[in-house]
């Protein structure tokens, strides 16, 4: 199945409140002929956009190719959510990797959070970016965990921007008596998705990068420079760096092996008004619960409430989107029954099989990062960051992160599908238990 164009019309974002709101860009041509340069970036989302951009700055002749629009796959579409942390609690990666590579990670994910506000404010990007996360506890037992988890963080970690909200607190803080507990983790944010990559792609134009769109990629050859195919054209470029995904296919089987595409989807309701909208979320924060199929959630700037939930089974957009996420916008909050939905859209993200992003060196010239598990705005901007200090010559903190112990799915990309399928009946019914 190609998921660039079984969900979605050719060269268009889906029908998003996110491509309601976003600014403006202009298209940019499809590559036709051949063409030569430093890198070849692959993926017009946060991981290309933000290789290009760091990679432009240091001097370097950049080509960058997306399918469809700018933005088009997750980074347009997501919950905005720029969380602290790796995708794994610090506690399983002390387990997996030890205390020092472990602190490691952490400061690499520190730095992911900083990176995306700080090309928020180098390049004046409007996109609404405000402070703090709320993760959200649905079985009391979890609770104590949570709170001897965040007293971790204060004291081995030295992370004092988050805090132990008891049952009370996340009722007060939210329009719900869902949860039990959580954490308030104000070194955290939330921001327009689509509008932070428009405005990484303008940076990149400022800084000289040369950006392709409806360009879809179909073949990487290796070698020294490699050549990058369109339908229309060639580039040949001294580096590559791979950024596409969950709309990966099988372009680079090694990867495809790794990374699993998943749906998701959120709805936006009609503007609610200042009092109802900040009886749902006091403090304009992003909430995250504790369910394996997350449910996430914000306000958006015209006072929408933006919710994400709601498992897939297959690769198929269901035919009524507004109802699989509407379904466990009520369970967390019933008094919007009567609300109206103006729009409902899905997007497809990659997970890997421990959660952990793939980062991977696939030839000397060829670098490649996915898999950020929907932990990617900021991982994903940090790791067109790392990739580009790789290509400069410096590949210790890329490597880091490729390190990481990683397994392929089971089967390979031809088993994904049915594995996707199991495995989200299992996790549904976890959930409901």
């Amino acid at each position: 199945m190609d998921l660039l164009t079984t969900n979605d019309k050719q060269g268009e974002h889906p029908a998003s409140y996110y491509a309601a709101s976003a600014n403006a860009l202009d298209r940019f041509a499809p590559l036709k002929g051949d063409q030569s340069c430093d890198v070849c970036v692959i993926g017009g989302g946060y991981t290309g956009l933000s290789t290009a951009l760091h990679l432009a700055q240091n001097g370097f002749d950049v080509i960058l190719l997306e399918a469809q629009r700018i933005g088009f796959g997750a980074s347009g579409r997501n919950g905005g959510q720029v969380g602290s942390g790796q995708r794994l609690e610090q506690n399983d990666l002390e387990k997996m990797l030890g205390k020092p590579r472990a602190h490691q990670l952490w400061e690499l994910a520190e730095e992911s959070k900083a990176t995306v506000r700080n090309l928020i404010g180098e390049h004046k990007i409007e996109c609404g970016y405000k402070p703090g996360v709320l993760h959200t506890e649905l079985a009391p037992k979890n609770v104590r965990h949570t709170a001897q988890y965040i007293e971790k963080l204060q004291n081995e970690y030295r992370y004092e921007q988050i805090e132990f909200f008891d049952r009370k607190q996340v009722c007060d803080a939210l329009g719900t008596s869902a949860y039990w507990g959580g954490s308030m983790d104000w070194g955290a944010g939330h921001l327009h998705p689509l509008n932070f990559a428009i405005g990484l792609a303008k940076a990149c134009v400022k800084a000289g990068v040369r950006i392709f769109e409806q360009s879809r990629v179909s073949d990487i050859s290796h070698g020294d420079p490699a050549k990058v195919t369109t339908q229309n054209g060639a580039v040949k470029a001294n580096f590559v760096a791979l950024g596409a995904n969950g709309y990966l296919g099988n372009l680079e089987p090694t990867v495809a092996n790794r990374v699993m595409p998943i749906n998701n989807f959120i709805v936006a309701t009609e503007p609610l008004g200042e009092k109802q909208a900040r009886a749902l979320i006091r403090d304009n924060v992003a909430v995250a619960d504790s369910k394996f199929v997350v449910n996430y959630f914000r306000l958006s700037d015209d006072n929408r409430l933006l919710f994400g939930g709601g498992e897939s089974y297959g690769y198929k957009f269901p035919s009524d989107i507004a109802s699989k996420a509407r379904t466990p916008m009520l369970q967390i909050f019933p008094q919007l029954a009567d609300t109206k939905i103006d729009f409902a859209w899905g997007g497809t993200l990659a997970i890997t099989m421990n959660r952990m992003p793939d980062f991977r060196r696939l030839a000397p010239n060829i670098f490649s990062a996915s898999g950020y598990s929907g932990h990617g705005v900021a991982m994903a901007t940090l790791a067109g960051k790392l990739m580009s200090e790789a290509i400069c010559g410096t590949a210790t903190r890329f490597d880091i992160m490729a390190d990481v112990p990683g397994r392929s799915f089971p089967g390979g990309a031809m088993m994904r599908s049915p594995l996707l399928a199991l495995a989200m009946s299992w996790y549904s019914f976890r959930d409901r238990m």
